[in-house]
């Protein structure tokens, strides 16, 4: 007598072979209608996310394995010029200049925001010339002259509008912002957008204007120049007469 175990195994051996057939046919209908290849496109996305999520999975204890590793180890040393004054940090090499501000310095002007290189938030100057301070790392501005937007007032304790700098004056004058997270990049790009334009640099506004010497600093030009550098509260006339009164030699 066939016991209920065998009974079973013999099910489920008649119901596997169904579905194979099944499947077969299946496969067969899609290769007909050519919509195989989707198929195995949808599968293949399938398991990738499979994958990915159980990675996924895994992640906190790569993080605690790697808070486990002795702090400073893999430090190097890094004298940095900030804003006149020269300080030695110990860092991990592959530390940003913008977190080496923040985080070491406590120069917290200057600002994360998208963290790509994208909204020119954490925007400073390396001997003169505008950077996205988040792209550039630590040990690559060594030697260099690093400004913030700290390093701007006339004193190193600014009480009044006289002590800013004239790009600062502006923008209060002007209103040139709403939340004011932008605007450390903001001024800090438009003091180099306007020194850039005394030298005679070009922008694509000079170029499709015709002024391809010395181009005036019209409003075209402005918001070229200060186009990488995003106010998402939309304060741009206001920033854009900042700069074309700070350019002129005034505040208001």
């Amino acid at each position: 007598m066939t016991s209920f175990r065998n009974k079973g195994s013999a099910c489920e051996g008649a119901a596997e072979i169904s579905v194979d057939v099944e499947r077969s046919e299946e496969l067969r209908e899609l290769e007909r209608h050519g919509l195989l290849s989707e198929v195995s496109r949808r599968r293949f996305m399938q398991a990738s996310s499979v994958v990915a999520a159980s990675l996924a999975v895994g992640l906190p204890s790569f993080a605690e394995a790697e808070d486990a590793v002795a702090p400073g180890s893999g430090s190097s040393s890094v004298t940095l010029k900030v804003n006149g004054k020269t300080e030695t940090l110990s860092l991990d090499p592959r530390t940003s200049l913008l977190d080496a501000l923040r985080e070491h310095m406590d120069l917290t002007g200057t600002k994360k925001g998208c963290d790509h290189g994208q909204c020119g938030a954490c925007t400073v100057l390396i001997d003169g010339r505008r950077v996205n301070s988040c792209l550039t790392l630590a040990f690559a501005a060594e030697g260099a002259e690093i400004t913030t937007v700290e390093g701007l007032a006339k004193t190193a304790d600014p009480k009044t509008v006289e002590d800013l700098s004239p790009m600062q004056a502006a923008f209060l004058t002007h209103d040139g912002y709403q939340c004011g997270y932008c605007t450390p990049g903001q001024i800090i790009s438009a003091t180099a957008a306007i020194a850039e334009q005394r030298k005679g640099e070009l922008s694509i506004v000079s170029w499709h204007s015709g002024q391809s010497e010395r181009p005036e600093l019209s409003d075209e030009e402005i918001r070229e120049r200060m186009s990488g550098n995003i106010c998402r509260c939309g304060a741009y006339p206001n920033i854009v007469a900042a700069v074309r009164a700070a350019s002129k030699g005034a505040s208001a």
